[in-house]
C-alpha cells in the first residue's frame, strides 16, 4: 500500500514543455481546452485530467494526439475553477483537498460538455479517456452515462468504485505493473469481478515495469527503456477508440 503520508503517488513526472495546438474556450460555467482534427469529423473524445488539472501540458499533449488521430478532443476543467494539486503541496492535506474534487460527481459538467460537442462540434459518437483521477472518473461514467460510446481508463484508482462492475459501454483499463498506488491484487480483483458481472466488451492490460502515470507523464525521449511501453499504451488507447467510435 502507498505510504499513508503520501496517499497518492502522483509526482508530476516529466512535465512536458508543450504549448498545445488547440484553444481554450468557455462552455457555460466550465473552461476547456479544445483541439480539432484537420478534417471534419462526427467523433469526439472527452479527456479527463489527473489531479494536476486541465492546464497540465502533458494532458494537452494527449488531447492533441487524439485530434491528430481524427477526433475532436476536449479537456474541460472538471475542478471547475478550484485549484489543481501542486507538486509543492503538503501530501498530508491531500485527503481534505480530494473531498471537494470527487471523481464521481462530474455528471453535471459532462452533460454540459456533451451538449457542446453535439451542438457546436457536430459530434455524434463520443468517448472518454482519463488519467489517474480522470481514470476513476471514466469508470464512473462507464457505469452511469448512457450517451457515451466507450471509455479508456488509464491507471484509474480502483478503490473509488469497489463493488460496481456492470459497465454500460466497452471499456479499456490500462495499469502499470509497478504502480505504488494501485496494487496488482486490486487489478486482479477488478478483472475477476468484470468477468462475473460485465455484459459489454472490456479489456484489462498491465504494462510490465511501468509506474503510475507512464502513458502521459513519462517522456519517451528521456526514458528509452520505457519508450516501447509508453508508445504501446498510447497506441492501445487510440486503437480502442477507433474500434468503438
Amino acid at each position: 500500500m502507498a505510504n499513508e503520508s503520501r496517499p497518492c503517488p502522483c509526482d508530476i513526472g516529466d512535465r512536458f514543455d508543450y504549448g498545445g495546438h488547440g484553444q481554450e474556450v468557455q462552455v457555460e460555467h466550465i473552461k476547456a481546452y479544445v483541439c480539432k482534427p484537420p478534417a471534419g469529423t462526427d467523433k469526439a473524445v472527452i479527456v479527463i485530467h489527473d489531479i494536476f488539472g486541465w492546464q497540465l501540458p502533458n494532458t494537452r499533449y494527449m488531447a492533441d494526439m487524439l485530434a491528430a488521430n481524427g477526433y475532436v478532443a476536449i479537456c474541460p476543467d472538471f475542478f471547475v475553477g478550484q485549484e489543481a494539486w501542486k507538486p509543492s503541496n503538503d501530501w498530508a492535506s491531500f485527503d481534505d483537498w480530494l473531498k471537494t474534487r470527487n471523481a464521481a460527481k462530474i455528471d453535471k459538467e459532462v452533460d454540459v460538455i456533451l451538449k457542446y460537442l453535439s451542438e457546436q462540434c457536430g459530434a455524434k459518437k463520443i468517448g472518454v479517456v482519463g488519467f489517474c483521477w480522470g481514470g476513476a472518473a471514466v469508470q464512473h461514467l462507464m457505469l452511469k452515462n448512457p450517451h457515451l460510446k466507450t471509455g479508456v481508463s488509464l491507471y484509474g484508482v480502483i478503490k473509488f468504485f469497489e463493488d460496481r462492475y456492470s459497465l454500460l459501454h466497452p471499456t479499456f483499463f490500462i495499469f502499470a505493473e509497478k504502480d505504488e498506488y494501485i496494487p496488482l491484487e486490486q487489478v486482479a480483483l477488478l478483472e475477476q469481478k468484470l468477468k462475473q458481472n460485465c455484459k459489454v466488451d472490456y479489456e484489462v492490460k498491465i504494462y510490465p515495469g511501468q509506474t503510475h502515470g507512464f502513458v502521459h507523464r513519462r517522456r519517451e525521449d528521456i526514458n528509452p527503456q520505457d519508450k516501447p511501453y509508453i508508445e504501446e499504451g498510447r497506441q492501445d488507447m487510440i486503437n480502442w477508440l477507433n474500434k468503438y467510435l
